[in-house]
């Protein structure tokens, strides 16, 4: 029965919101900007929001502070998702990851494909567990970031959590 895996209950988790950018600003992102609003709609709590270069270093350091943060639970990454050499976020983020959750970046491409058509599969983006915390890495556009959240990640966080936690 499709309800036997549903976990409703509200929860609210602290999240960190991790722009991969040459280029942007804390003024200029918008994608970020995005995030937030949706995860703080939906009664999380963002406890970190950075910008970093598309680097590994910067990328590694900046997951290493989340990762250590015992408030944070769920990491978002923007940016980096691509095939470009300059594309560093899931070259560095996936080796990290103790799981995978492949699922996640088969249906965003799906509902990416559905909404832009066939460059929507070219994209990386991915998920996995590093030590019990979530981390979500989506490309740097708006409308993709937009999907993702409202699509995937808050219908299916309190699940998520919830098989993480027992």
């Amino acid at each position: 029965m499709k309800d036997e895996h549903r976990r409703d209950q509200k929860v609210s988790a602290g999240c960190a919101v991790l722009i991969v950018s040459d280029s942007r600003t804390k003024d200029t992102d918008e994608s970020g900007k995005i995030a937030i609003s949706l995860l703080e709609r939906d009664g999380h709590v963002v406890k970190a929001y950075d910008i970093v270069r598309n680097e590994r270093r910067a990328i590694e350091d900046a997951m290493r502070g989340y990762i250590s943060n015992p408030e944070i639970r769920m990491i978002l990454t923007s940016g980096g998702t691509g095939v470009s050499s300059r594309d560093m976020t899931v070259s560095t983020v996936a080796p990290m990851f103790n799981q995978m959750l492949p699922g996640f970046g088969e249906h965003f491409r799906k509902l990416s494909y559905d909404e832009i058509g066939i460059a929507g599969i070219y994209s990386r983006s991915t998920a996995g567990l590093i030590e019990n915390k979530i981390v979500f890495c989506l490309p740097g556009s708006k409308n993709a970031v937009t999907t993702a959240i409202t699509k995937i990640i808050l219908p299916g966080i309190g699940h998520l959590l919830w098989e993480i936690d027992r």
